[in-house]
């Protein structure tokens, strides 16, 4: 391409003698979108690292990768290349937590890059720059940004103070890898109208990672497909959605959670009832540390539960879902009458309600990081059997743990090994696998497809689904993906601000949203359907 910013030829790499990329060839022309699509463990976001050569362990055979005509980025000189990175090409990391250092105030991180790029510039003028970086992206009050930490901010401001400083030097390519996983479907839309807006703006390119299709379609102009290291197939994004010649592309956009929930009994009955259910946070100010306020986490929330059913639980980030998940298993403190097969849960405390327990599982939402990375995977699955069963045996309880594996869909003989070795699908099979080890009534799955790619979302809400029909579980879903809700909930609570904006039957909710706030979320979340 003659207008090419940036072109790979026949890029082979490897880690360890380990071949991970084949012969990769892409180009990204001025002012283009690309998007490169896979699933996990694909080589998408190894392909986007080697294009900065931030990849030092990797070991290149062959390839080479042009930037602007103007030299090889992989034989480049390091003075170069550090004028490259952050500056002509810059990078939005997948997870902004952790792409941001929690030492440091946003108005200083921002300021580094410009610093290093610009330093000509005086403090007034990085300052200036700063403000109207955060502007830019939507972040208006700079004073109050300028001098906040990370864990001050909501995921989807985080996510705005990562796309401005990117765009502080004005790149030519901007590489956004993942930039909306697990952000609720409002401000994944806001995000990705901010990028479409900015590249207006600025005329730059921009690489696209993704496993979100539909993502594509709304943004791309060409797209590459990636399987096991290969792109196995690439053109205009209209012919791709439109004629997929491969098995693989086809099977992609096939790719999303389906079906319906499983049959449910209406008469069953109720085994989790919750009534004006609070949490309420105190703001505590002064050398005294005096309570002047309230965070009013949840405020007010009933719900019922019906044994073998699923109640899923949306709204956007921040609306109290994982608290109020948290105050049914009585692991926030909370206020309200909260009962449990006919048991006042209030009632009960110590050694009673730690028996209970095994009644009562979570599966939290990030499998990684809920998953020791020190203990193996047979340890892990055996966790709570060790605090509820500890005369089990040694025989006995390696049989559970195969078992346990089994119904997840993981071989036996995985057991041994440790959560690094595993894909995310099969951390989240894991993570699941020790919840239902115990034989529990019910179940909170915590954004239980976040982050995962379309492909294996759809195998766990069909796992999921299965599961239930299997061993009759109730099934509390908390979810910002509203396809997941669709495809494994009877009733449906929308949560704004702690606050019960609607609730009813999921298929009423769905045809027929009474409320604004959930009409927006539905659109947002279905729009391309």
């Amino acid at each position: 391409m003659t207008d090419a910013l940036l072109t790979i030829y026949d890029l082979q790499l490897s880690f360890d003698g380990r071949p991970i990329l084949h012969g990769i060839d892409l180009s990204i022309a001025r002012g283009e979108t690309v998007a490169l699509v896979g699933e996990s463990g694909s080589g998408k976001s190894v392909c986007a690292l080697s294009m900065l050569r931030l990849l030092p362990q990797a070991q290149y055979s062959s390839g080479s990768i042009q930037w602007r005509g103007q030299g090889d980025i992989l034989t480049m000189p390091e003075a170069e290349l550090r004028q490259l990175r952050g500056n002509r090409i810059a990078m939005i990391f997948q997870e902004p937590m952790t792409a941001l250092n929690p030492l440091h105030r946003v108005g200083r991180q921002i300021a580094e890059t410009l610093r290093l790029h610009q330093p000509a510039l005086s403090a007034a003028q990085i300052q200036a720059r700063v403000a109207e970086l955060l502007a830019l992206v939507g972040l208006g009050d700079a004073a109050r940004f300028m001098t906040a930490y990370a864990h001050e901010l909501s995921g989807g401001q985080r996510q705005r103070v990562i796309i401005a400083m990117a765009l502080a030097n004005n790149p030519d390519l901007l590489i956004a890898d993942e930039p909306t996983t697990a952000l609720d479907v409002t401000v994944q839309e806001q995000i990705l109208d901010l990028l479409r807006e900015l590249q207006a703006k600025m005329g730059m390119a921009v690489l696209l990672i993704t496993h979100d299709l539909n993502m594509v379609r709304r943004m791309a102009q060409r797209v590459y497909v990636l399987k096991d290291g290969k792109v196995v197939e690439q053109g205009a994004v209209e012919r791709i959605f439109a004629q997929p010649q491969h098995a693989y592309t086809k099977l992609l956009l096939n790719a999303t959670p389906k079906g319906q929930p499983i049959a449910a009994r209406p008469d069953a009955p109720i085994i989790l009832q919750a009534s004006d259910l609070r949490v309420w946070f105190p703001i505590k100010r002064g050398v005294f540390k005096r309570t002047i306020g309230y965070v009013k986490a949840v405020d007010g929330v009933d719900l019922t539960l019906r044994a073998g059913q699923t109640l899923g639980i949306v709204g956007e980030s921040g609306s109290g879902k994982t608290t109020l998940g948290l105050a049914l298993l009585r692991l926030a403190p909370s206020s309200g009458n909260l009962i449990y097969a006919g048991k006042n849960l209030r009632d009960i405390a110590g050694k009673a309600l730690r028996h209970l327990r095994q009644e009562l599982q979570i599966v939290f939402q990030d499998p990684y990081g809920a998953l020791s990375p020190r203990l193996t995977v047979g340890d892990i699955v055996a966790e709570g059997l060790d605090v509820h069963r500890p005369g089990l045996g040694a025989v006995n309880r390696t049989a559970a743990i195969a078992n346990a594996l089994a119904q997840v869909g993981l071989a036996p003989e995985m057991m041994s090994r440790y959560p690094h070795e595993f894909s995310g699908g099969q951390r989240q099979r894991i993570a699941i696998a020790r919840a239902l080890i115990l034989k529990p009534k019910i179940v909170i799955l915590d954004e239980p497809t976040s982050a995962l790619d379309m492909t294996t979302q759809a195998q766990i809400v069909d796992l999921l689904r299965d599961l239930q029909r299997a061993h009759g579980l109730s099934y509390i879903v908390i979810s910002h993906d509203l396809r997941v809700i669709r495809a494994l909930a009877h009733d449906v609570l929308v949560l704004r601000g702690g606050v019960t904006v609607e609730s009813g039957s999921a298929q009423k909710i769905f045809a027929e949203p009474q409320t604004p706030y959930t009409q927006a979320l539905l659109k947002a979340a279905f729009m391309h359907e």
